[in-house]
């Protein structure tokens, strides 16, 4: 078998007709980001020469813009390696071509491109590094849910404090108003303001996620005021807790990231999804407040690898040696 030649496509009219097993390389989600302010989708799809598709990769280009702290830049981001089809040549190759493809477009483009969420650690490992690529060891955090009832996993300290919020009013609903996915937004926003590699795209982002049924949008309300969220995507029979935000500070006592994450762990659990990932726990330093507070709902931690790449020859040589193994 010939390698399969790469095309990269940028406009859902000139999408050919494909299988897609994960959200995160689907069409629907290329849609999402079409029609998202500052995002620009980039589909690489492998075809041989009698017309077959034999795999598809999914990326996303943002473009950021801040006035303080002031900043403008674009940089790519990819979820996974992509999927591919049985053939004469592996996963790994086919995934090689789509990359290489793809590095070459967007080289000099962007100021970095990010590639995370892959099946397995080391998967695409040599690849990645003949391209420029260099890991920073990351850490992930995935909850069984059909082999024990989530409940099962908590310590008694943390049942009765949800049990608490609950009876003081505390309730987690879907957001489906107007007005609910507005205030979503908005505490998202507010929470990440100052953390510079938190992005956040735009509401109609999360409007069409809601819409489009592979995801939901989970409000926490107390008194008719929302003091948590958190966005979740849903793929290859997993749920994906994507983003997430609460007001700790100021309502405490109700603890709205506790009730807020357990709500989406249950839905996730009533809706038959194996497992439930959360997609951004963060670097693997021995303290990790975030991490040991997603710890507590009986999760297992899984050493992974974040794959970056700087457009910069010079800035990338740095940190390839700076984060060598």
């Amino acid at each position: 078998m010939r390698k399969p030649a790469a095309k990269i496509i940028t406009s859902s009219c000139d999408l050919p007709e494909f299988e897609s097993r994960s959200f995160f390389h689907s069409k629907s989600l290329f849609l999402l980001y079409e029609q998202t302010p500052r995002q620009k989708p980039y589909m690489v799809v492998l075809e041989t020469d009698d017309g077959e598709i034999v795999g598809h990769l999914l990326a996303v280009v943002r473009y950021r813009l801040s006035l303080f702290p002031p900043y403008i830049y674009s940089h790519c981001r990819i979820y996974g390696e992509g999927e591919y089809i049985k053939c004469d040549m592996s996963a790994n190759d086919l995934f090689g071509i789509a990359l290489r493809a793809l590095t070459r477009k967007l080289h000099n483009r962007v100021l970095y491109m990010e590639l995370s969420n892959l099946s397995t650690k080391m998967f695409g490992y040599k690849l990645l590094r003949e391209n420029q690529y260099f890991p920073i060891q990351w850490m992930g955090i995935h909850n069984s849910l059909h082999s024990k009832d989530p409940k099962e996993r908590l310590s008694e300290k943390m049942l009765k404090r949800i049990d608490n919020a609950y009876h003081k009013g505390v309730e987690t609903i879907d957001a489906e108003s107007e007005e609910d996915i507005y205030e979503f937004f908005r505490l998202l926003k507010e929470h990440n303001r100052f953390k510079y590699r938190r992005y956040i795209p735009d509401i109609i982002f999360f409007k069409e996620l809601q819409k489009s049924g592979n995801g939901r949008l989970f409000v926490t309300k107390y008194k008719n005021r929302i003091i948590g969220c958190c966005a979740c995507a849903f793929s290859e029979g997993n749920a994906f807790l994507w983003y997430s935000a609460f007001r700790r500070k100021s309502f405490i006592m109700l603890h709205p990231d506790t009730v807020t994450i357990w709500h989406a762990i249950m839905y996730a659990h009533k809706n038959g999804y194996a497992h439930i990932e959360f997609m951004d726990v963060g670097l693997p330093f021995r303290k990790n407040p975030f991490r040991e507070f997603i710890l507590r709902f009986g999760g297992k931690p899984v050493s992974t690898y974040r794959w970056f790449r700087f457009s910069f020859k010079w800035l990338n040589s740095i940190f390839s040696w700076l984060y060598r193994d």
